[in-house]
């Protein structure tokens, strides 16, 4: 009962708290972009909380919980680190744009509204499909929890998001986004401490690993590669998967319209720089926490549905007023995802792909009405759809790395790209990812770890912006509008510089923590119990190589954002940017 009673809070809380959010609401721009003028710990909040969903704490920890919490590290050391240098190369570049929408910064800098309508189409519907992932774990929570259908889950969650976001627009998101990451951030911090207690602390955990005899290997690198359960069969296989579908990750934190568009409300680029590399920080600390913790539960039960290990635990094994944080948590995470995919699909639909409005009262009106149709659309096919979280997730978040990776990055800094070669860039790179994935699953064709769908459709996103381009030339306003990126604001004062140049620093000391952190809480107690448990020394080098290179990512990513402020700093630019 104590359970139903907090999630049912939770919802009124957050539905006031938007509504609360949408006073503020008097223009489109503070409706679609809450007025550009959020703070740093705001657009951390709605990062994170718009990346960490219930994908995170219930499929990602089941992954580690089946077997690899060490592969999920390696994957989450490169992936994050995309986060801040997808800010240094994309998001501030973004956000002096002034766009809207990511879809209408491509559709200015390539002067294209039909590239505009193309990434707003993609938009729709590889949001769409993360949508129905994110909100299916959302209603499998609420079932679990309170003992209510399923469908009733998913009806009052998608009540609870949809009737804030109505109202209040990205004001709403934002605000709940930052609480949701408060709670579920304490919630994942309090959960993992307790457990890792519980069972020893990390040397307990480990050691306990190393005797269980299910999952053999879990505690080395590379995780289970024995057994008819196993994902890979060698350690080279999860090292290939774990970098692959760390970049592609990196990529779709760099790019993608969920995580990219929340510097479309920063006050400045410098917002944009300081929430990108506490974002990083954040999350690896997340993910050093909850994997470790999701493969400690196998201590307790080793028998149990990867995904809903973190559930059993919570009710099982954490006292009551720590498991009702720990699932508050969880389910916030879903519902901060489901908020911030639905804002930004009703966003596209009527700012991209529709026809524009001739006012600003029309334009809020017609966002309202594409949220609510693309709301209800989602939750039609997710009281139909079979429940399939991560592989949901997963598919959809890729689509953008294929599509959006190459042309974002390229719409900065490549002088050569055209409309077409950015519109074909993105058409090819989608469906062809759409297409290899739906074959690959179907089993028509098998493609090694290293030939994810995701890097053959890249590579065929590549092709097409270069023979596309080729094939024609670049506008005289294109030029223009790419030179006015790369101008830099006057108007910044020398405190933003230094305070950008901290968050670096305490970025980079971060990194080397979590490294010496790991060295001796994982690769040195390992080395310790080698001899006892035969471990080979290829595995207890790989736990040395693991630590170094945890902190090494996060090193270097924020050793990044203090060269490229430092570099600034000494500039000062000629004349004030132009407006587009």
């Amino acid at each position: 009962m104590v359970y139903t009673i907090a999630i049912l809070c939770s919802l009124v809380g957050y539905f006031l708290i938007g509504h609360l959010a949408g006073r503020r609401v008097k223009h489109l721009d503070d409706y679609l972009v809450a007025g550009r003028n959020a703070p740093t710990f705001f657009i951390l909040g709605t990062l994170v909380a718009s990346y960490l969903s219930t994908s995170a704490f219930l499929g990602e920890t089941g992954f580690a919980y089946d077997g690899y919490p060490f592969v999920m590290l390696i994957f989450a050391a490169i992936s994050t680190s995309g986060c801040l240098l997808g800010a240094l190369a994309f998001g501030r570049y973004l956000r002096r744009s002034e766009a809207r929408t990511v879809p209408e910064f491509f559709g200015k800098r390539f002067d294209s509204r039909r590239v505009q309508m193309i990434a707003g189409l993609t938009t729709v519907i590889g949001l769409g499909a993360y949508l129905v992932g994110v909100m299916q774990g959302a209603g499998i929570m609420f079932s679990e929890l309170t003992g209510m259908p399923y469908w009733t889950g998913l009806v009052l969650v998608w009540l609870t998001y949809t009737g804030f976001i109505l109202y209040s627009g990205s004001p709403g998101v934002m605000v709940t986004d930052t609480i949701m990451f408060v709670i579920f951030s304490l919630a994942a911090l309090g959960g993992s401490i307790y457990i890792l207690q519980d069972l020893g602390g990390w040397h307990g955990v480990i050691e306990g690993l190393l005797s269980q005899t299910d999952k053999p290997d879990i505690a080395l690198w590379h995780g289970v590669i024995k057994g008819s359960d196993a994902n890979f069969s060698t350690p080279g296989e999860a090292l290939t998967w774990g970098i692959t579908l760390g970049l592609v990750w990196a990529a779709v934190l760099a790019a993608s319209p969920w995580q990219s568009s929340r510097y479309l409300m920063a006050r400045n680029e410098h917002v944009v720089m300081r929430s990108a590399m506490l974002t990083a920080v954040a999350l690896a600390v997340f993910y050093a926490l909850m994997m470790m913790t999701g493969a400690a539960i196998n201590l307790y039960d080793s028998q149990l549905d990867g995904e809903r290990a973190m559930v059993w635990a919570s009710l099982n094994i954490l006292p009551t007023w720590l498991g009702v944080v720990i699932l508050t948590g969880v389910f916030a995470a879903g519902l901060s995802s489901c908020s911030t995919f639905l804002s930004i699909i009703g966003f596209s639909i009527s700012n991209d792909i529709l026809p524009p409005n001739r006012s600003e009262k029309a334009a809020m009106r017609a966002s309202r009405l594409s949220i609510l149709g693309a709301g209800l659309v989602s939750l039609i096919i997710a009281l139909f759809q079979s429940p399939a979280i991560m592989a949901v997730v997963w598919f959809a978040a890729t689509l953008f790395a294929s599509s959006w990776g190459p042309v974002a990055l390229m719409s900065i800094w490549s002088r050569r790209i055209t409309a077409a070669g950015a519109g074909w860039g993105l058409t090819v790179g989608f469906v062809s990812n759409i297409a290899l994935s739906l074959m690959d699953q179907a089993q028509w064709i098998s493609l090694p770890v290293y030939l994810h769908p995701v890097v053959l459709s890249t590579v065929a996103a590549l092709i097409a912006i270069v023979v596309a381009s080729k094939l024609t030339r670049v506008t005289a306003p294109q030029k223009a509008y790419r030179a006015f990126l790369h101008e830099h604001d006057r108007d910044v004062s020398a405190a933003w510089i230094s305070g950008t140049r901290v968050v670096a620093l305490c970025t980079m000391l971060a990194g080397a923590a979590i490294g010496i952190f790991l060295w001796f809480q994982y690769a040195t107690t390992l080395d310790a119990l080698a001899e006892q448990f035969d471990v080979p020394g290829q595995a207890i080098t790989g736990g040395y190589l693991l630590a170094a290179g945890c902190g090494a990512m996060l090193l270097a990513a924020g050793s990044a954002g203090y060269w490229v402020v430092r570099k600034r700093g000494h500039k000062a630019p000629d004349m004030q940017p132009a407006r587009s």
